[in-house]
């Protein structure tokens, strides 16, 4: 999710009431709900886990538990080194702690609600977790957020930040389970498809359409779903077009290049691109959930091999 959804979050969070129970319960919250983006700071960092966006730091060990009691202690720092307002509740390291680490969860769980997936169990495990509940971006989840705030601050009524905060809460859950249906129809009706891997994309506007995605035997297809139109089934779909990866070429280019294994790292359902020019070939690597029915030059990355003929 993007960044101004996060801070939504730990504000309305905020507004509740948890700001009164310390000086800097606020920052705590709304800081501590961005805090795992840390990782954007360490791609050239050597271990894998850190250097991988929606790794180690997006990570239920890394970022929910080790980098909150950081910035706890940062904030208890810098209260302590500051006179406090006469208004300002007391400085309470516990309640900070206990803030951050609030704040710091709903990031990951944010971030697993759209198709780019987090690795909660980094480093531990791999193992990328989505839900496929929100566009990155999602209007409807900012209006809740928002309006619960300004109302919450407008009336001074904590009861409605709360309500926005739950109203945001049900309209995951509500998106969770159309996903799930959208998940479902590949396999229930026509195509009849048995994936491997699926994904069902949210639109930012018609929240309740999905863009779905799934691959199968070496083999991506496309589909969209309406659950107003066909409950249980797909509006139409695409042939199944091979992903390429088994191809000799494929392994060589992506061999060849360290910007493509860290492509591949990231990739959930990479697809490649085969184009050969006399003893060369280049190939394009791109990641089915982005690139659509047809390869596209964003969230791709190209190599060239040139060596023995397959």
């Amino acid at each position: 999710m993007d960044n101004l959804t996060h801070s939504l979050v730990g504000w309305a969070l905020a507004e509740t009431g948890l700001k009164r129970r310390t000086r800097f319960g606020t920052a705590a919250l709304v800081l501590a709900a961005n805090l795992p983006d840390i990782d954007v700071l360490f791609g050239w960092a050597p271990w894998p886990p850190l250097a991988m966006h929606r790794g180690f730091t997006h990570g239920l060990p890394g970022g929910v538990l080790l980098l909150p009691p950081l910035l706890a202690l940062l904030l208890w720092l810098w209260g302590r080194r500051r006179p406090a307002p006469e208004s300002a509740p007391p400085l309470h390291f516990g309640w900070l702690l206990a803030l951050c680490w609030l704040g710091a969860l709903t990031h990951p769980l944010l971030d697993m609600q759209n198709i780019y997936a987090v690795q909660l169990l980094s480093p531990f495990s791999d193992r990328w977790f989505h839900t496929d509940g929100l566009f990155i971006i999602s209007p409807w989840l900012l209006a809740l957020l928002g309006g619960g705030i300004w109302a919450a601050r407008r009336y001074r009524r904590p009861r409605y930040a709360l309500a926005g905060v739950a109203a945001a809460v049900l309209f995951i859950g509500v998106n969770i389970a159309i996903s799930a249906l959208a998940w479902d129809a590949p396999r229930i009706d026509a195509p009849y498809a048995n994936p491997d891997r699926v994904f069902a994309a949210p639109e930012p506007l018609a929240f309740w359409r999905r863009d779905v995605v799934w691959r199968q035997d070496g083999a991506i297809a496309f589909g969209r779903f309406d659950p107003f139109v066909r409950q249980a089934a797909l509006l139409d779909f695409t042939v199944p077009a091979p992903d390429n990866m088994s191809d000799p070429r494929v392994a060589a280019a992506a061999a060849s290049s360290r910007q493509v294994a860290k492509f591949l790292v990231w990739s959930q359902m990479p697809a490649a691109r085969i184009v050969d020019n006399g003893r060369c070939s280049k190939v394009t690597f791109g990641d089915g959930r982005f690139t659509g029915p047809m390869m596209s030059r964003n969230f791709s990355v190209s190599a060239i091999h040139c060596g023995a003929r397959y």
